[in-house]
């Protein structure tokens, strides 16, 4: 179908089979948290980290990073050609809410789709470093020559100055922060230092066990969650939810992400703030 696709994918395209009742993971790139003391930024290729919901095209369908079906309308996927694709569902900076409930619905709403672009950053071959893989899918989104369909472009930096400076840049402007991938490496699933984050804040996930009623201009509404992380900590979330939200918070048993800056001495996340729920695809 393209040339230069066939020349050098045609042995490594990832295949995953669906069932009616299971979906199948598919084998993707998760990024470490970037640590300037341990990373030589001459190394990596540097591109915006995009707010939206991880996709991965198979060759034939758009899947999420745990392989559970994405409804998209046929022309968004059209175009796609029978490669591995990996990339973001995404609106605008700042519009994850709205993004989410577009793509969650299992009977996709095409007006509300034509908002929604997929942002391609890899190219996934298990033989290609990522700077070969950067130029193979960028020159693809040039031959597919759609609108919603685009690449992420990567950037070089010398030293970790001109890094803050770029993710500055971007941050003021609604950004969440920046990804960094390590140019040399060739794809390998899993948490690796091959793919970095960097955000102004850290981040994580919990799960909701319980709700506090709100009070004053909140009453009758949530006033902040109980949730347990990972490490099953126990603590309260007050901050960061909009007044919808409030009135609709996440459910008892859900999976929420929070963002937070550093720990307390008693080992709670320090200024713990609600940032969305986790998509239920």
């Amino acid at each position: 179908m393209i040339t230069f696709i066939k020349k050098h994918l045609s042995v490594f395209l990832l295949v995953i089979s669906f069932s009616s009742t299971a979906a199948v993971t598919p084998d993707v790139l998760l990024a470490n948290v970037y640590d300037a003391d341990k990373v030589n930024i001459n190394d990596y290729l540097v591109s915006e980290k995009y707010d939206g919901i991880r996709a991965i095209w198979t060759g034939s369908k758009l899947v999420t990073r745990n392989g559970h079906l994405i409804h998209a309308p046929v022309w968004f996927t059209a175009p796609l050609p029978d490669v591995w694709l990996d990339g973001e569902l995404w609106t605008k900076r700042q519009d994850f809410a709205n993004l989410s409930g577009i793509v969650r619905t299992h009977q996709p709403n095409d007006s509300e789709w034509h908002t929604v672009s997929y942002q391609v950053f890899d190219m996934p071959d298990a033989t290609l470093p990522f700077s070969q893989r950067y130029q193979n899918y960028a020159s693809l989104v040039t031959q597919i020559n759609a609108e919603h369909i685009r690449a992420v472009k990567q950037r070089r930096f010398t030293d970790n100055h001109q890094l803050s400076l770029f993710m500055d840049e971007l941050v003021a402007k609604g950004a969440e922060g920046v990804m960094l991938h390590l140019a040399l490496a060739t794809h390998k699933a899993g948490r690796s230092d091959a793919l970095l984050k960097l955000k102004p804040y850290l981040d994580a996930e919990a799960v909701v066990v319980a709700h506090f009623p709100g009070k004053g201009k909140y009453k009758n509404m949530l006033g902040a969650l109980k949730v347990r992380n990972a490490e099953g900590v126990e603590f309260k979330i007050g901050s960061g939810f909009s007044d919808k939200q409030r009135q609709f918070p996440p459910a008892i048993g859900s999976t929420i992400t929070y963002k937070y800056h550093g720990f307390t001495k008693n080992g709670l996340p320090r200024f713990a703030s609600f940032l969305h729920e986790r998509v239920p695809l």
